[in-house]
C-alpha cells in the first residue's frame, strides 16, 4: 500500500512538472514551424515511375507542419484519375488544401498544400502565366498563414505575381505568414529582389534545388512576411538528397517565431 501511494505521489509529480514546463515553453511567447517545400512532378520521379508512396514516404521523414507542393494533377487522365493531393494525404494522415491552375485531360492541374492541423480557411488567388494560367493558394490556419504558388516561365508573369501576392496577404497583420513553392528565379533575380523587399527568406539559396540528380541552381523557397507584430528567427534549413522521386529536391526549414511585445 506505501509503495502504491509512494508510486502514485511520483505520477502527480511528473504530470505536475510536464504541465508547468508546456505552460512556460507557452508562456515565452515563442512558436516553432516546420515548413516544406517541393515541386513533386506529379510524384513522377528521375526513373520514371510515378510512386506516391515514395513522396508520401519522404514527406512523413521530413515531419512538416505544413508541405507547399507544386505539380500536381486532380483526376486526370495521366493520373487516371486519381487525386494526387488527396493521395499524399491519405499516406501522410494530412489535411489536404488544393488549387487548380489550368484545366487539364478532364480534370485539373495546380498547386496544393498538406497541413497536420485542419485549415480554418483557404483562397486562390490567380497569377499571370502566358505558357500556362498560375495561382497562389492561401491557407489559413488557427496560429498562422501559409501560401503556396509556382511561378510562371515569363519574367514579367513574375513580376506581376510578386505584386498580386503581396497584397492578397496584406489583410493578415495579426497572424505570422509563410510563403512556399516554386519561383522559378534564381535569388539574384530582380523578381525577387522584389520580393525580398516585403519577405523575410528562411531557406539558404547557396543550396541548389533544381535539377535533382544533378542540381545547378536555387528555385524553390520559404519565406516569411515582414510584419512588425512578429520577430522570426531561422533554427535550420536543410535540403535534402533525394535525386530520383522528383525532378526538384525537397526544401524546409524550422523557424522560430513570436510575437512583439510593443504591439497589441
Amino acid at each position: 500500500m506505501k509503495r502504491f501511494l509512494l508510486y502514485s505521489c511520483l505520477f502527480l509529480l511528473i504530470g505536475f512538472g510536464s504541465c508547468a514546463i508546456t505552460k512556460r515553453q507557452q508562456n515565452n511567447g515563442i512558436n516553432e514551424i516546420k515548413i516544406l517545400t517541393y515541386n513533386i512532378r506529379n510524384a513522377r520521379g528521375m526513373d520514371e515511375k510515378t510512386d506516391y508512396n515514395r513522396i508520401a514516404g519522404i514527406i512523413r521523414s521530413i515531419h512538416p507542419d505544413c508541405a507547399a507542393l507544386q505539380e500536381l494533377d486532380s483526376a486526370t487522365a495521366r493520373s487516371n484519375g486519381e487525386v494526387i493531393l488527396d493521395e499524399l494525404a491519405k499516406r501522410t494522415g494530412m489535411y489536404a488544401s488544393y488549387s487548380k491552375s489550368i484545366d487539364y485531360q478532364g480534370g485539373g492541374y495546380g498547386i496544393g498544400i498538406l497541413t497536420k492541423e485542419k485549415p480554418l480557411h483557404k483562397e486562390v488567388i490567380p497569377l499571370p502565366g502566358r505558357e500556362e494560367s498560375r495561382s497562389f493558394l492561401i491557407v489559413e490556419m488557427p496560429n498562422y498563414v501559409i501560401g503556396c504558388t509556382h511561378w510562371s516561365l515569363t519574367y514579367e508573369d513574375r513580376m506581376a505575381s510578386a505584386d498580386r501576392i503581396n497584397a492578397a496577404v496584406g489583410k493578415y497583420l495579426h497572424k505570422p505568414v509563410f510563403l512556399a513553392g516554386d519561383f522559378n528565379s534564381d535569388a539574384t533575380s530582380e523578381e525577387i529582389n522584389l520580393l525580398s523587399k516585403n519577405w523575410m527568406m528562411l531557406n539558404d539559396p547557396s543550396k541548389a534545388t533544381f535539377p535533382s540528380d544533378r542540381p545547378v541552381k536555387c528555385i524553390d523557397y520559404i519565406w516569411a512576411k515582414k510584419n512588425p507584430f512578429f520577430s522570426f528567427k531561422i533554427s535550420i534549413t536543410k535540403v535534402e538528397n533525394e535525386p530520383v522521386a522528383s525532378d526538384h529536391l525537397p526544401v524546409w526549414t524550422m523557424v522560430n517565431y513570436s510575437k512583439i511585445k510593443n504591439n497589441p
